[in-house]
Order: C-alpha cells, then sequence, then structure tokens
C-alpha cells in the first residue's frame, strides 16, 4: 500500500488543499515527539543524573553501530562539529564514553561506549523496552512489526533530504 506519492482527487482536503490525512499525520507525530523528547530526558536521567537528554541518543547510536568517529556522529545526527565535541566532551566527563586514536588516521579519534557506559545505557534500554511491551500488551506482533516497518520507512525518507 505505498503510495505513489501524488494525492488523491477524492479525499477530503482542509487548509488550501492539504489531505486530512496528512494532517492527521502532523498531529499524531507532534504528540508522539513532545512524549519521546520528554522520555528522553527521563532516560538520559535514568543513565546518569547528569546527563543531557540531547545525549542519550549518542549512547544508542554508539550501542547500534559500534565505536564512531565524532565526524560521522555529527553526520548522522546532522548537527555541527563543535555541538558534537561538546556532547562527547560532557558523555567523557562522566565516563560513559572514551576516544582512542584512529589507526586509519592518527589524526582522528574514534569513540567507544566504555563499559560502564554500556552498562547503564542497557540497563536503561531494558526498561524501556519493558514499558513498550507493556503499553503494546493489547497488540498483535504483525501489528508491531508493521509500525517498526512504517516508521523505518520514515526515517530512511527523511535521511534522502538535507
Amino acid at each position: 500500500m505505498h503510495g505513489s506519492g501524488t494525492r488523491s482527487q477524492s479525499g477530503p482536503q482542509d487548509h488550501g488543499g492539504v489531505d486530512h490525512e496528512f494532517l492527521a499525520l502532523e498531529r499524531e507525530l507532534a504528540v508522539f515527539l513532545r512524549r519521546a523528547r520528554a522520555s528522553s530526558g527521563e532516560m538520559a536521567r535514568e543513565v546518569h543524573p547528569e546527563l543531557e537528554p540531547a545525549a542519550y541518543g549518542l549512547l544508542v547510536r554508539l550501542e547500534e553501530a559500534g565505536t564512531q568517529r565524532a565526524t560521522a556522529l555529527a553526520a548522522y545526527f546532522g548537527v555541527g562539529k563543535a555541538t558534537m565535541s561538546r556532547q562527547l566532551r560532557a558523555l567523557e566527563d562522566l565516563g560513559l564514553v572514551a576516544r582512542d586514536p584512529d589507526p586509519a588516521d592518527g589524526r582522528a579519534s574514534l569513540v567507544r561506549l566504555t563499559d560502564e557506559g554500556r552498562t547503564r545505557f542497557r540497563r536503561v534500554r531494558d526498561a524501556r523496552r519493558a514499558r513498550y511491551v507493556r503499553k503494546l500488551a493489547g497488540w498483535d506482533r504483525a501489528e508491531v512489526a508493521e509500525l517498526a516497518r512504517l516508521l523505518h520507512q520514515l526515517n530512511a525518507s527523511g535521511e534522502d533530504t538535507t
């Protein structure tokens, strides 16, 4: 049921020709994102009381992708080198990440989770997943898989634009 990118000619429209489906999508995404931001703050504090909510995503990425250059992390999150450097320095100060020399380029370093960072992150991640399981207990597994697939598709389409 993947659309061709054209608007239905027979669908109800509102406000300058925008489909009701896209207005509903915008509304639901706004609620979802507000809740996700609040949840990120809570999870960051659970990892470490001084961890900034924005830095929690760095831990997620390092756990998923493994050791990364700071420039690759900055590009992935769409932030500048200075912002990334500041966030990484804060994570280092908390003992959650470490930098090692990049064997492929002595001028660069590779960022990795420390054992402490990995342990703290996984504890919080596992608790978060348990909350998802409880929250979606009434959903069929196929519905959960479909939601994950659709969110992945949405996220992947965001990677194509800059």
